[in-house]
């Protein structure tokens, strides 16, 4: 009898396993059509701007209701070759499984050295817009409607010609139109590029061997043009940083947008967003500038996301090998407590370097996991330091729902196995199937994407938010999902929509709710940026959803 209890005992334990780790990660980009190697250059002599990588993501650029992908890519930088030079990808979604290149019909096949991006509806016209950054001057891809792009970055004035990172739209004064915020990085010139060595080995240079470049601000006018009021807004008021990450959310819940700035080596940025259109930095009174010992670490990707349910936006960054990431949970009052080495999070990062970062639901459970891109920074790190790699693996932590995190990266599958020197990760629900896919660039390497199967076993919804007084884009709306799980309790979640977070990337504007075992949705409210409050109740699950300010909340 004992022998028989003890062998269902095993077999119980095996199935509550096997349940939990259903899902599994398969990478899928080549045999989906997308070919997309990323070059930094490769000019052998470890130019300082080299070891970044680049970006890309997700984004309907035609409205068809599939997630199309853009990759940036970057170029050689020394000596002028005859050879065509590479260029940016735009792969369009053909709602089959596959993509095709559309890149040069489109125009956005820029050939400068690229590095990351950002999406959003810059001049409300219906469809979305496309600004990127640059070692050199950015661009503006404004969207015709019919395929196609125009460059309109001088015309619109936000060309600017420095070292730009991850940038983001948002509508900060909450007028309408979205302005953008710019990363920037360091004041280098490949004339200026220095020799660094470690250990009389020929190593690439950390930031500190360059001096910060300020960050940009840049307001939108409402009529297709931007001003910078990067020293009106009170962004100047603290010394630059070699900033890489941006998170945009209302992290402090008074009706504007924050931003938190990770910068590599120097304090991290919290400007609080005072509604007048001037910005207070906080970071470190509200506890989110440095490590829980004080010290400034070298931040790379960060994201918002309320990862407990309890209506508030936390915050997780992404740091170099030996400081583990950083878990920021939000206590309210415009303060935030660390909590990385109770949630679990310390542990399985620190001998990691990490770049693009993010919150997301891959089981449909009702909690936000975070996945993290790895790679380190010098090609050449196990000449100086045995006890790591230049590819790594990447990491997946499961939100168990009580405030701490499990290391699931093993049970992943395939897609998890890989061990590549990533950069960016961007995050959508690419073939609609209901679970959040994953896109990952890698430096010097081939994309991975990252096809989440499994993750719909559970049900979930998507909100297409669409702003009439407020942006077009919705970006700012906060939504609000509360429902019954089979059995169990009322639960309630919150999710902001957004383009910024992780590294150099952009992910998918609609916004995923997953929902467990729930079989309809009690409450679903939207309070727009505009101030108007939109509900709906009643809703069924497994499906998307169409939400125009200030009308019906619709089944697509």
């Amino acid at each position: 009898m004992i022998r028989y209890l003890c062998f269902s005992f095993l077999i119980c334990v095996f199935f509550i396993a096997s349940v939990v780790y259903a899902v599994t990660f398969v990478e899928v980009a080549e045999e989906s059509g997308i070919h997309f190697k990323h070059t930094d250059g490769e000019s052998g002599k470890r130019l300082f701007n080299e070891q970044y990588g680049s970006g890309g993501g997700f984004f309907d650029y035609d409205n068809d209701g599939y997630l199309d992908i853009y990759l940036i890519n970057a170029c050689p930088q020394r000596e002028k070759s005859d050879i065509s030079l590479p260029t940016n990808i735009l792969y369009h979604n053909n709602g089959n499984g596959s993509f095709t290149d559309v890149t040069r019909v489109a125009g956005v096949g820029d050939t400068r050295y690229g590095v990351g991006a950002t999406t959003g509806d810059y001049d409300n016209d219906g469809d979305i817009d496309l600004y990127l950054t640059n070692f050199g001057s950015n661009a503006l891809y404004r969207n015709n409607g019919d395929g196609t792009f125009t460059d309109v970055a001088a015309s619109a004035q936000v060309a600017d010609t420095g070292w730009g990172t991850s940038c983001a739209f948002a509508d900060f004064d909450n007028d309408g139109f979205l302005e953008l915020y710019v990363s920037n990085y360091a004041k280098y010139t490949l004339d200026a590029d220095k020799p660094c060595y470690r250990h009389d080995i020929a190593v690439y240079c950390g930031p500190s061997s360059y001096p910060p470049q300020p960050d940009l601000f840049y307001h939108n006018n409402g009529d297709g043009t931007f001003t910078n009021l990067t020293q009106q807004s009170g962004l100047l008021s603290v010394p630059a940083a070699h900033g890489l990450g941006v998170a945009i959310g209302d992290s402090d819940n008074d009706g504007d947008a924050d931003i938190y700035v990770a910068n590599d080596q120097d304090f991290n940025f919290l400007f609080e967003n005072r509604g007048d259109g001037t910005f207070k930095e906080a970071g470190l009174l509200s506890g989110v500038s440095c490590s829980d010992m004080g010290k400034a670490e070298a931040g790379m990707g960060v994201a918002f996301a309320d990862y407990d349910n309890d209506g508030k936006l936390d915050l997780t960054v992404s740091n170099f090998q030996n400081e583990t990431n950083t878990l920021y949970h939000n206590e309210g009052d415009n303060f935030f407590i660390d909590t990385t080495i109770p949630a679990g999070v310390a542990e399985h990062t620190h001998r990691y370097l990490g770049w693009g970062i993010g919150f997301f639901d891959y089981d449909n459970d009702g909690y936000k996991d975070i996945f993290v891109a790895n790679g380190h920074t010098m090609d050449n790190i196990a000449e100086v330091d045995r006890s790591t790699t230049t590819p790594q693996q990447n990491l997946l932590f499961r939100n168990l729902g009580n405030g701490k995190f499990e290391d699931v990266t093993a049970q992943m599958g395939e897609g998890f196995v890989l061990r590549k020197t990533s950069r960016a990760a961007a995050f959508g629900d690419y073939d609609n199937d209901g679970d959040i896919d994953i896109l990952v660039t890698n430096w010097n390497q081939t994309v991975d994407l990252l096809r989440n199967d499994g993750g719909n076993r559970n049900n979930w919804i998507q909100v297409q938010a669409i702003g009439t007084k407020s942006n077009r884009s919705g970006i700012g709306a906060r939504i609000k999902v509360v429902f019954r799980t089979v059995g169990g309790g009322e639960l309630t979640q919150y999710a902001e929509v957004k383009s910024s977070g992780s590294y150099l990337a952009f992910s998918d504007l609609r916004v995923h709710f997953g929902l467990k075992d729930a079989e309809s949705i009690d409450l679903l409210e939207i309070r727009w940026s505009s101030g108007i409050v939109d509900t709906a109740t009643n809703l069924s699950v497994n499906q998307g959803f169409i939400a125009v300010e200030g009308k019906e909340i619709v089944s697509e």
